[in-house]
C-alpha cells in the first residue's frame, strides 16, 4: 500500500537557513538516488496560511512517495540526506499518509496511488497548481480570501503553505478531524469558495492537482507540539455558540 510522508524541517539559525537554501539544489540529487522512494519534491515553504507569495526563509518540506511506512522510515532513519536534515534543523515534523482519492497531474504526472483506505479519523487535502505566468497577478489578488478562509475555520487542525518555485508552484496541506468536516469547509459558500470559482472560471493554472489522505501518524513537533489530532470537529451550533461569545 502506497505511503506518503510530508516532513517539514524548521531552520532557526542564519548558518542553518542558508545551508538549507543551498540544499534546493544537491538535496534533489541525493533523495532521487534513496532506494525505494517514488516521486520526490523538495519545497520552500510560505509565510500564511496556504498558498502565499511570501517566503519564509526557516521551513522546507520534504514530500514522498513510498512501498508502504516502513520503507519510509528505513530511509529517514538509515539515509545521510534525511539524518541531515534532522541536524540541521530546530524542530522537525513527518507526517504519515495513504492516500484515498487524486486528480490531476504534478509535473505531468499522477503521484498518488489511491487506496480503499477511508477512515473515520483525521484526514488531510493537498492542493498543488502551477499558475500560469501571465496570469499570476489575478491569481494573487484571489488568493488571501482562500488562505483567509482556511486559516479561520475552527476545524482545521494544522495548515502549511509550501511551494517549489515562489508565485507559480505551490501548494497548501490541511488537516482536519475527518471527512464531514473538510468536505463541509469545501462546500461552504463563502469567500473561499467564490475565490476558488474565480480561480477556476478564470482559467488561471497551468496545471494543477487535488489529493486527500488518511492521516496515519504523526513523528515530531511543530510549532513546540505535536499537532492534536484528537479534538472533536465543531457543529455549525458550536460556531454560533463561539461567535456569541
Amino acid at each position: 500500500m502506497q505511503s506518503v510522508t510530508l516532513s517539514l524541517y524548521r531552520f532557526g539559525s542564519v548558518p542553518a537557513r542558508a545551508w538549507a537554501l543551498f540544499q534546493m539544489g544537491p538535496a534533489r540529487f541525493a533523495l532521487r538516488a534513496i532506494r525505494d522512494i517514488g516521486t520526490v519534491k523538495l519545497c520552500g515553504s510560505g509565510v500564511g496560511e496556504g498558498f502565499t507569495p511570501v517566503p519564509d526563509t526557516s521551513v522546507y518540506a520534504i514530500l514522498a512517495t513510498w512501498p508502504d511506512h516502513d520503507s519510509a522510515r528505513r530511509a529517514m532513519f538509515g539515509t545521510r540526506v534525511f539524518r541531515r536534515y534532522a541536524e540541521m534543523a530546530d524542530e522537525t515534523l513527518t507526517i504519515f499518509l495513504t492516500p484515498t482519492s487524486a486528480r490531476g497531474r504534478w509535473d505531468g504526472a499522477q503521484p498518488f496511488t489511491p487506496q480503499d483506505a477511508a477512515s473515520d479519523g483525521p484526514v488531510a487535502a493537498l492542493t498543488r497548481a502551477t499558475v500560469k505566468l501571465r496570469s499570476a497577478g489575478r491569481f494573487w489578488r484571489q488568493e488571501p480570501e482562500i488562505s483567509r478562509a482556511i486559516g479561520q475555520d475552527p476545524n482545521v487542525l494544522f495548515k502549511i503553505g509550501i511551494g517549489e518555485l515562489p508565485l507559480v508552484r505551490q501548494a497548501t496541506f490541511s488537516i482536519w478531524p475527518d471527512t464531514r468536516s473538510m468536505a463541509a469547509f469545501a462546500r461552504a459558500d463563502g469567500p473561499h469558495a467564490r475565490a476558488i470559482r474565480a480561480v477556476r472560471e478564470g482559467h488561471l493554472f497551468k496545471e494543477d492537482l487535488y489529493a486527500r489522505f488518511r492521516v496515519d501518524a504523526l513523528e515530531g513537533t511543530w510549532a513546540g507540539e505535536t499537532p492534536d489530532l484528537t479534538r472533536a470537529p465543531q457543529t455549525v451550533t458550536d460556531q454560533m455558540k463561539v461567535a456569541a461569545e
